[in-house]
């Protein structure tokens, strides 16, 4: 007899089909591609040194702690060690107000737990970081798109979907935003918009969930107030902080931590207790020796002027290569780690993906950064990882193969 097990399967979880990111990756395998796809920070960037020598003393002090369950909530030196990272933030917070997360994706799918029911209703930029649309459609909400300007978020948009949405009882459960070098484009949202967001967010008592993943990785121009310190000066209690160490210390530790009002905050702690438990304390405590032994500042600044560099090398390039008139078009980030390229209208990058292969250059089609009725002609470029040698050759390739669609 043959079990049918898609039959078993919850209602949830049946017509999911999980990260599409991820699905392409086996094409970056061939030899002799160069990935502009992932969202990779260089391992040249790692700590490596100081993390051999914080991992040789933890472990000698702690091992019998570090190889045993360790608290929830998580370890109270790198909760510490996190209260005095975001002072520098202008965000001032106890104890009570912060979850250590087992990676930002965790705090994104901690988030989408708490607050969602099939059919509730979400906003979201279009386009917005994947990552955060995949999570939250495990719950099946009804997420709806605002298009993103030049300077984020376009508001008045936003007022006449969020006053649509509540004369029809959808009233938005959250708005979620990534306002620093967002990804998939790079855009800032400017402090205008984030006090207007804030507005809406007051007047219509809907919360804002702020994922900050890049915040720290400005290059060039004044920084802009976090939505979340801003709604602490207005003592609104209305923001949710999302944050990873993931682009800052490395991936590979996957860690995170959530930030915000007691009574989410414990909720979320209540959902990590039958979700993953706890976070490994040999990752915290690792972290925390990134936070507070391993100059820290000095670390940030050497990862700006790095990828700072590579950003213009970039840029450069595709001034090069794309000449005004070719039809692509391209942001010009501040910050973070990607940037967001457009090709004429006529060119589906999906298409294309297959096609760059062939130059033996991959990128992220831009569609999977839509909830729904995507925009086909956007793609996603990483300047991180690659080297700036790569970098450059990478564009001519890219210049190549969309010359040959013509």
């Amino acid at each position: 007899m043959r079990t049918e097990w898609k039959d078993f399967f919850s209602e949830n979880i049946r017509e999911f089909s999980g990260y599409s990111i991820g699905k392409i990756f086996k094409y970056l395998n061939e030899p002799g591609i160069i990935s502009l796809a992932g969202g990779l920070p260089s391992p040249e960037m790692f700590q490596k040194a100081e993390l051999r020598l914080a991992s040789n003393r933890y472990l000698e002090k702690d091992i019998e702690k570090i190889m045993q369950y360790t608290a929830i909530p998580g370890e109270q030196e790198f909760i510490d060690a996190i209260l005095d990272f975001l002072k520098k933030d202008d965000i001032v917070l106890e104890k009570e107000n912060i979850l250590v997360t087992s990676s930002g994706q965790h705090g994104l799918d901690l988030t989408g737990r708490l607050f969602l029911d099939p059919g509730d209703t979400i906003i979201i930029d279009r386009p917005t970081f994947a990552g955060a649309i995949v999570s939250f459609q495990m719950e099946r909400p009804e997420i709806v798109g605002i298009d993103i300007e030049d300077d984020g978020i376009n508001i008045s948009q936003y007022r006449e979907v969020v006053h649509d949405l509540i004369n029809k009882g959808k009233k938005p459960k959250f708005f979620y935003v990534v306002p620093d070098f967002q990804n998939p484009s790079g855009i800032t949202t400017s402090l205008e918009k984030r006090e207007k967001l804030l507005e809406m967010s007051y007047e219509n008592d809907i919360p804002i969930v702020e994922d900050s993943p890049y915040r720290d990785l400005r290059y060039r121009g004044k920084s802009v107030p976090s939505i979340f310190s801003l709604d602490q000066k207005m003592e609104g209690n209305h923001v949710i902080g999302l944050y990873t160490f993931s682009k800052l210390f490395c991936p590979g530790m996957r860690i995170g931590f959530n930030i915000g009002p007691e009574a989410v905050i414990s909720k979320m702690t209540n959902i990590k207790e039958a979700n993953v438990l706890n976070t490994p304390k040999y990752n915290q405590d690792m972290c925390t020796a990134f936070l507070t032994e391993m100059d820290l500042e000095s670390h940030l600044e050497e990862c700006r002027n790095y990828y700072r560099e590579k950003l213009d090398v970039f840029l450069e390039t595709m001034e090069e290569f794309f000449p005004e008139g070719s039809g692509v078009s391209w942001t010009k980030p501040e910050g973070g780690l990607f940037l967001w390229v457009t090709v004429p209208e006529n060119i589906d990058t999906n298409e294309l993906f297959y096609e760059a292969i062939k130059y033996k250059v991959a990128f992220v089609p831009g569609d999977v950064f839509y909830a729904s009725s995507p925009s086909l002609n956007h793609m996603r470029i990483n300047f991180s990882y690659a080297s700036k040698e790569e970098l450059t050759e990478a564009v001519k390739r890219l210049a190549k193969c969309l010359e040959a669609q013509k």
